[in-house]
């Protein structure tokens, strides 16, 4: 399933065909793509099937066949992570080593290549960040290698720890380890911010039920107009300035903060003060706000809502004669491109090589329109 729909995001049905090759799985698979409806939604289903006599395999197999296959790095890397997933909850529901772990199911020819295809394409697609919207696991249970096992079975149930989901209406697997561990991976956020749909795609599985047994998958891109955003204030002017450096600010960082910034001002009495202000969103408003009244002497904060309007940026990496750097890419809304060097890649390289900053700056502005 999200072979599917991950295949019809990076319009790659037709690379699909290659994976055996570049898994070096090409005498025993094949793949199959067939157009099928659900419920009225016509989508490709994406089927591996084995040529030869299934084997059980290690972890340690598994990780051969992909360092050894013509994968990016990248995609592999993805590939072993997942399959680590799955390994290490699979070791905890039968409490041996995970280098003890037999994989039956995801050991075959067609769940490597399932999971490795997958890692292809989210390797193809480079997304950024994901969000999870909906869930369903299904209920009742399914027949294993280890006979009947409740729905979630346990390793799924295992991997989704901190994840939220629900059973549904209907009886039967709606969720497998294998989907859960993906999901796993791309580490999802659950408040989903303003989002506009670029593309939707749909990957279909084999069971049928009453609702359409489709993973909906939707590329999108974040909407410049942001709400639920909060402004967090507070005077302050009894408090040691030192204590509200690197570490005070790294703290606020690490709580979600958007950004941050002091204003020296003048308070009554005459006397000399900071105002702090924190933009963050709703969902860290109380962390945020903790942080503060924990870690300064404040005793009251200020808060209200704001609206925010952003260009829509992205990171690209520069390869400089120095090596390579990041850029953030924002657009205007005329079109015109800006391009900022990220100061971080470029203070550590500086003080590393005795360069000063600017020559290091000029050096990766000059190589991104170059590029481009």
């Amino acid at each position: 399933m999200f072979l599917g729909a991950l295949a019809g995001l990076a319009n790659a049905y037709e690379e699909l065909a290659d994976l055996p090759t570049l898994l070096k799985f090409e005498n025993e698979a094949e793949i199959k793509i067939t157009e099928v409806k659900k419920n009225g939604i016509v989508c490709k289903q994406i089927k591996v099937e084995a040529l030869v006599q299934q084997h059980h395999r290690h972890l340690a197999d598994i990780i051969k066949i992909i360092n050894e296959s013509n994968l990016s790095n990248n995609a592999k890397r993805i590939a072993e992570n997942i399959f680590n997933i799955i390994g290490k909850a699979e070791a905890e529901v039968h409490g041996i080593p995970i280098e003890e772990i037999h994989f039956h199911e995801i050991g075959a020819v067609d769940s490597i290549i399932d999971i490795c295809g997958a890692a292809y394409l989210l390797d193809k697609l480079n997304i950024d960040k994901s969000y999870l919207a909906n869930l369903i696991t299904g209920k009742g249970f399914v027949d294993t290698a280890h006979g009947l096992l409740p729905i979630p079975c346990p390793a799924t149930k295992l991997i989704l720890k901190g994840i939220p989901y629900n059973f549904g209406d209907e009886e039967g697997e709606r969720l497998t380890p294998t989907g859960a561990a993906i999901i796993k991976y791309l580490n999802p956020e659950f408040e989903l911010p303003p989002l506009i749909d670029l593309k939707t795609a749909y990957g279909p599985g084999e069971k049928n039920f009453k609702s359409p047994n489709l993973l909906r998958l939707s590329l999108c891109k974040l909407d410049s107009y942001e709400s639920d955003i909060y402004m967090i204030e507070t005077n302050i002017d009894d408090g040691n300035a030192e204590y509200m450096g690197v570490e005070f600010q790294n703290k606020l960082k690490e709580a979600g903060a958007l950004d941050f910034y002091f204003t020296h001002i003048l308070m009554k009495k005459g006397r000399p003060g900071l105002l702090l202000s924190v933009i963050c969103k709703e969902s860290e408003f109380a962390k945020i706000s903790e942080l503060i009244l924990n870690f300064t002497t404040t005793i009251g904060l200020r808060y209200y809502k704001v609206n925010k309007v952003g260009l829509e940026r992205k990171i690209e990496v520069v390869e400089t004669e120095f090596g390579k750097f990041r850029v953030k890419v924002s657009t205007s809304p005329d079109g015109t491109i800006k391009i900022k060097p990220e100061a971080d890649d470029i203070l550590k390289y500086s003080i590393e090589k005795g360069i000063l900053p600017n020559i290091i700056s000029q050096k990766i502005i000059g190589a991104y329109e170059k590029a481009k």
